[in-house]
C-alpha cells in the first residue's frame, strides 16, 4: 500500500503564497468544522462544531462537562476538518490540521475582549453565555495546514483524484502559538 501524499506543485514561486492567503481565507469565511478529541483513556471522539474565527485562532463554545471539554482538559491536542463543497459531485473538499486547545471561561480577559469586539457573534448567542458550565475553546493551528481540493484543477481532480488536489503549508509560529 502506498501511504505517500502527492501535493500539487505550483507553476511558479507566487502559488504557494496565493495558496496560503486562498486557504487561510476559506477558513476565515467558513462556521463550521469537525474537531477531534482524545480522552485521558486513549480513545478518540469528533464532533462537529460550529466556529469563530479570530485572531487567527478557531474559537468554539462547549461546556466543561461535555465530551469535548473533559477531553481537552486532559489533553489539549485536537485535530480539525473543515469540509467545505466547490464541485456539485464528488467529495468536499477539506482543510485539515492539528491544533493546540486552551479552554477559557467566559470571565477570561481575552473572552470578555472578543466578546465586546463583537468577534464571537456567531457562538455566543442562542443563550450559549447563559449556559451552567459553559466555556470557549480556542484552538491554535500548529505544524501544518493541509488541504484537498482548493487550487486543483477540476479536470486533474476528476481524472485522478488520489494524485492531484493534496497541498499542505507551515502554520506561521505567530499563528501556531508555539511549536511542539
Amino acid at each position: 500500500m502506498n501511504n505517500s501524499t502527492t501535493s500539487t506543485t505550483p507553476t511558479d514561486p507566487g502559488d504557494d503564497e496565493r495558496h496560503r492567503r486562498r486557504i487561510l481565507a476559506t477558513i476565515a469565511r467558513r462556521s463550521f468544522c469537525v474537531v477531534a478529541t482524545t480522552s485521558s483513556a486513549g480513545r478518540p471522539h469528533a464532533a462537529g462544531v460550529v466556529y469563530d474565527h479570530h485572531a487567527e485562532r478557531l474559537w468554539f463554545h462547549t461546556r466543561t462537562d461535555s465530551r469535548k471539554g473533559r477531553n481537552l482538559a486532559a489533553n489539549p491536542w485536537a485535530a480539525v476538518t473543515i469540509p467545505f463543497r466547490r464541485l456539485p459531485a464528488g467529495p468536499p473538499f477539506t482543510i485539515h490540521f492539528q491544533a493546540r486547545a486552551e479552554l477559557l471561561a467566559l470571565d477570561a480577559p481575552d473572552v470578555t475582549a472578543a466578546i465586546d469586539a463583537g468577534a464571537l457573534k456567531g457562538i455566543s448567542g442562542h443563550g450559549a453565555l447563559d449556559m451552567p458550565g459553559s466555556c470557549f475553546v480556542r484552538l491554535a493551528p500548529v505544524g501544518s495546514i493541509h488541504s484537498y481540493g482548493p487550487g486543483a484543477r477540476t479536470l486533474d481532480l476528476i481524472r485522478d483524484p488520489l494524485n492531484h488536489g493534496a497541498a499542505s503549508f507551515p502554520v506561521a509560529a505567530t499563528a501556531a502559538g508555539g511549536r511542539s
